[in-house]
C-alpha cells in the first residue's frame, strides 16, 4: 500500500524573516481556517492593518485540499460546502478570487444491505431538490411517508426562517442587552437600533400558537420523537437522522439532536437554499479564495508560525503575541481561531482568566465520535443496489453522501452505543462522498477520490488501547470490507489512504477532542452559553480585554460558515473605533 506524504495544496506561504519583533499590527489572527481569514478580510476592509498566523504550512485549517497520494487532491478534513454565509460570498469576491463550485443533484443515496433486499421492496434511497423525484423514490418503501416528506421540508423550511437570523447575530450583544443596567425604554430603544435584533425578532415572532411550541420542540427534541411522528419508513428516518448526529458523539434518540439536523439544512449554495456543492479543486479553494481575497487587501498571511502564546498585561489586556521561535508581534487586538480550550487554557497565562470562568472553560464538551478515512481509488464504486453498466460512468448517485450502515435508526443507535463503551463500532455510521464525479481536476482520469466520514469512533479506546497506525490500518480494513458488502471489489481498488482518527484531527488541525464544531452543539452549548459564556462573557467577546474568538467555538458554530469570523470582525471594528475618531484609518 502506498505511504502517503501529505503536501499543501497551496501557493499562499510565507517566510518567518519577514516578520521582525518591531513589527506591529491593528489586529494579529491566530489561525488561518476559514474563520479567521474571514475576520482578517472584513478588518482589512475596515482600515485596519491584520496579520494572519497559521501553524501549519497551508492556509485553510479544517477546510484545506492537500495531495496525499501523488495526482490526488484530498479535501482532507472537511469534505462538503453548503453552509457558507452567501453575503460573506458576495462581500469577500470570492467567485472573482477563483471560487467555483459543483451543485449536487440528487443530495443522498442510502443503498440497502443485500441482506436486507428481502424486507423492502426496493433496494436503494435517493433523495434530490425534486419533490416529484422524492415521493417516487420514498413512495417504494411506504406511500404514507411520500405523502409526508414534502409536509416535513415545508415544516423544516419554517423552523429554518425562524432561527437563520441568529446565525448573523453576535451572542455577546444580546447578553450584553439583557445585562445592561438601564431603563426599560432605553433598552427597548437599544434593541430598536439593531436591524439584526429586529430581524432576528420578527422572525422569532412569526411563529404564533401552536408553531412556536413546534419551534421549541425541535430546538430540544430527540430527533427520533420529531421523525418518528412524520414518518414510518426505517430507511428514510435513518438517512434523515444522519444529519441529527453528524460529528456529534451523541445518539439520534438524545435531547437536543433535532436542532444538530435543522443545523445542517440551514445552508444555501447559489441561490438554492439547502443545496450542498462541491468547490472545484477541494475545500481548500475556499479557504484559498478568501486568502487570495486576503492578500489583495493587504493582509500579512504567514504559516509555519506557530503562537505559543498570547501576550498579556493584567491592565491592557492582549498586547500581541509571541511565538514557538521566539517572535514577539505587538498589537492592539487579537482574534483567536483556536478552539476555546487552546485558546483559554494554553495560550493565555493562568492569572489572565478568573477561576470561575477557567472552570467554564475546562467543562466544555469536546467529545467526537470522528474518524476521517481519505481513501485514492483506481474505479468508480459499483453498488449492487444499483450497478453502474459503464464502471467508468458516474451515476447520478456517486455525486451524492452516499450513507452506509444506515438502513435503520437501530443501527445507529449501536454504533453509537459501542462507542459509549469505548469501542471502535462494529459497524460504523458511514457517509462517503466522491468529489471526482462532478470535478475533474482532483483525480487522474478514470481515478477517484473517496472521502469517508465515520462514526462512532471514541477518542480513548478501552483497555489502555490507542489509535496507533496498527488500530488505524485495522479500522480502515473494517470500514473498507464495510463498503465491499454493498459496493463488491472497493478494497481491492484502493490505491492510497488516509486514516485520520480523533486524535490525529486533534493533533493536525488543532480541534480540540477531534470535535469538528470546535464544542459540541448540545442545548448547553449554544448561542450564549457557547465557549463557556454561561460563567462569562459570549464569543466573540472573552473576559480578556482586546481578545476576541472568531473560530468555530463562537456562535453560531462549527460547519465551514464563516458567521463567527464576521461577527468577531464586526466587533473588533467597534473596538478599534473607540480609538480613533469616526471615519479615520487606522493605519
Amino acid at each position: 500500500m502506498f505511504k502517503f506524504r501529505p503536501r499543501g495544496f497551496s501557493s499562499l506561504r510565507a517566510d518567518l524573516k519577514l516578520i521582525t519583533r518591531k513589527k506591529s499590527y491593528d489586529a494579529i489572527v491566530i489561525g488561518g481556517g476559514h474563520n479567521g481569514l474571514v475576520s482578517a478580510c472584513y478588518l482589512q476592509m475596515s482600515g485596519a492593518k491584520v496579520c494572519v498566523l497559521e501553524r501549519r504550512p497551508v492556509v485553510g485549517g479544517a477546510a484545506v485540499t492537500e495531495e496525499i497520494v501523488p495526482g490526488f487532491k484530498f479535501s482532507r478534513a472537511s469534505y462538503v460546502l453548503s453552509l457558507l454565509r452567501p453575503q460573506i460570498i458576495k462581500d469577500l469576491e470570492l467567485k472573482k478570487h477563483g471560487l467555483k463550485v459543483h451543485l449536487r443533484n440528487p443530495s443522498s443515496y442510502t443503498p440497502l444491505h443485500e441482506a436486507l433486499w428481502s424486507k423492502y421492496p426496493a433496494k436503494s434511497l435517493t433523495l434530490s431538490s425534486s419533490e416529484e423525484f422524492n415521493q417516487k423514490q420514498i413512495s417504494q418503501f411506504s406511500k404514507k411517508d411520500a405523502e409526508a416528506y414534502p409536509k416535513y421540508e415545508k415544516y423544516l423550511e419554517k423552523m429554518v426562517q425562524a432561527v437563520e437570523p441568529l446565525l448573523d447575530l453576535p451572542a455577546s450583544s444580546v447578553k450584553r442587552l439583557l445585562e445592561d443596567d438601564q431603563s426599560l425604554l432605553r433598552r427597548a430603544w437599544s434593541f430598536y437600533k439593531d436591524k439584526r435584533l429586529v430581524r432576528a425578532s420578527k422572525a422569532l415572532s412569526s411563529l404564533s400558537g401552536s408553531d412556536l411550541n413546534k419551534f421549541l420542540e425541535l430546538m430540544t427534541a430527540p430527533a427520533t420523537k420529531i421523525l418518528d411522528r412524520w414518518f414510518e419508513s426505517e430507511p428514510l428516518k435513518a438517512t434523515l437522522a444522519t444529519d441529527a448526529v453528524i460529528g456529534a458523539f451523541t445518539s439520534p434518540h438524545d435531547a437536543g439532536t433535532s436542532y444538530v439536523l435543522l443545523h445542517h439544512v440551514m445552508g444555501e449554495l447559489e441561490g438554492v437554499k439547502g443545496a450542498w456543492g462541491y468547490p472545484e479543486g477541494g475545500m481548500g479553494a475556499v479557504t484559498q479564495a478568501m486568502a487570495s481575497k486576503a492578500k489583495s487587501l493587504g493582509v500579512d498571511i504567514f504559516t509555519n508560525m506557530e503562537v505559543k502564546e498570547i501576550l498579556w498585561d493584567s491592565k491592557k489586556g492582549a498586547q500581541g503575541v509571541a511565538t514557538a521561535k521566539g517572535e514577539e508581534i505587538k498589537s492592539r487586538l487579537v482574534l483567536s481561531n483556536a478552539t476555546p480550550e487552546i485558546t483559554y487554557l494554553k495560550l493565555l497565562p493562568k492569572e489572565a482568566l478568573s477561576a470561575e470562568f477557567r472552570a467554564a472553560a475546562q467543562s466544555i464538551d469536546y467529545k467526537s465520535p470522528v474518524t476521517k478515512i481519505n481513501v485514492a481509488v483506481k474505479e468508480l464504486p459499483n453498488f449492487l443496489a444499483d450497478p453502474t453498466r459503464d464502471q467508468g460512468m458516474a451515476g447520478p448517485h456517486h455525486q451524492t453522501t452516499i450513507h452506509l450502515n444506515c438502513e435503520s435508526v437501530d443501527l445507529l443507535e449501536q454504533a453509537y452505543s459501542d462507542a459509549r463503551d469505548g469501542l471502535i463500532s462494529r459497524r460504523p455510521m458511514l457517509e462517503m462522498v466522491i468529489p471526482s464525479s462532478l470535478d475533474k481536476t482532483i483525480a487522474p482520469p478514470g481515478c477517484h477520490v473517496c472521502l469517508i466520514f465515520s462514526q462512532y469512533t471514541p477518542y480513548h479506546l478501552r483497555d489502555g488501547k490507542v489509535w496507533d497506525e496498527n488500530t488505524k490500518n485495522s479500522y480502515a480494513k473494517q470500514v473498507f470490507h464495510n463498503i465491499d458488502e454493498y459496493a463488491p471489489g472497493f478494497s481491492s481498488s484502493v490505491i492510497g489512504y488516509e486514516v485520520l482518527s480523533p486524535p490525529d484531527l486533534e493533533q493536525i488541525f488543532g480541534l480540540t477532542g477531534g470535535n469538528i464544531f470546535h464544542g459540541a452543539l448540545s442545548l448547553d452549548q449554544l448561542f450564549t452559553l457557547r465557549a463557556g459564556g454561561g460563567s462569562g462573557p459570549s464569543p466573540p467577546d472573552t473576559p480578556v480585554k482586546n481578545l476576541l474568538l472568531c473560530g468555530s467555538g463562537g456562535h453560531p458554530g462549527g460547519g465551514v460558515m464563516g458567521s463567527p469570523g464576521k461577527l468577531a470582525a464586526e466587533e473588533a471594528i467597534k473596538l478599534l473605533m473607540t480609538n480613533y475618531s469616526k471615519g479615520t484609518h487606522f493605519r
